[in-house]
């Protein structure tokens, strides 16, 4: 199902009905700031289980991101939030930017995985953050694409996403066209942010 927001003008029952989807473990595909992408509600397994098979991955193996409404948020689901990391997030968001962070033992449970490291997203996007709001809690995201280098014309379309994915997840939603540049990645695990991938989010 092809679903159209106006990001400047979102009608909150479309946001309630892409809501009550996710609780019930539906994946989705959405605009960001930067590429579109697909998620599902962090705290439901059968979703999460459904997002790696979609990815082609095993849950324990996946990297996937989050997306808080805001920064309050982010402390909930990482260990320590370091001053000067704070300072650099709260200048580049909502921006396109992924920041690496030590994801707390709540989150590493929910992905069945060892790996301490989680990629935190709050998107310059009004649709993705009044879902996340709705919601009560992050989106689990990943980009639509399985190589963020091989930028394809269904991955900006939403007609073409349609097309392409409407037998494989329940909600897609029209926001505008894409972007082909997926997200700035900084990791801020070490004693210093380091910048991994230069993207859309310009420091």
């Amino acid at each position: 199902m092809l679903i159209e927001i106006n990001n400047n003008n979102i009608d909150k029952r479309l946001i309630d009905d892409i809501v009550s989807e996710l609780k019930k473990g539906e994946i989705i595909i959405y605009p960001t700031d930067s590429v579109y992408a697909i998620g599902c509600d962090l705290k439901n397994k059968k979703a999460l289980e459904k997002l790696a098979k979609f990815k082609g991955m095993k849950l324990k193996n996946s990297k996937f991101s989050i997306i808080c409404k805001d920064l309050s948020q982010v402390s909930e689901y990482v260990k320590h939030l370091p001053q000067p990391t704070f300072k650099l997030m709260k200048r580049t968001l909502p921006g396109p930017f992924t920041y690496i962070l030590n994801a707390s033992s709540e989150v590493t449970k929910l992905f069945d995985t060892t790996r301490t490291e989680l990629g935190i997203k709050i998107p310059d996007n009004n649709i993705v953050l009044e879902i996340v709001e709705a919601l009560g809690n992050p989106l689990v995201t990943s980009s639509l694409n399985n190589n963020e280098d091989d930028m394809l014309e269904y991955f900006i379309d939403p007609y073409k996403i349609y097309e392409q994915f409407d037998d494989q997840v329940k909600t897609i939603i029209d926001g505008g066209p894409g972007k082909l540049e997926a997200s700035t990645v900084i990791d801020c695990t070490g004693d210093a942010p380091e910048l991994i991938r230069q993207g859309a989010g310009i420091l």
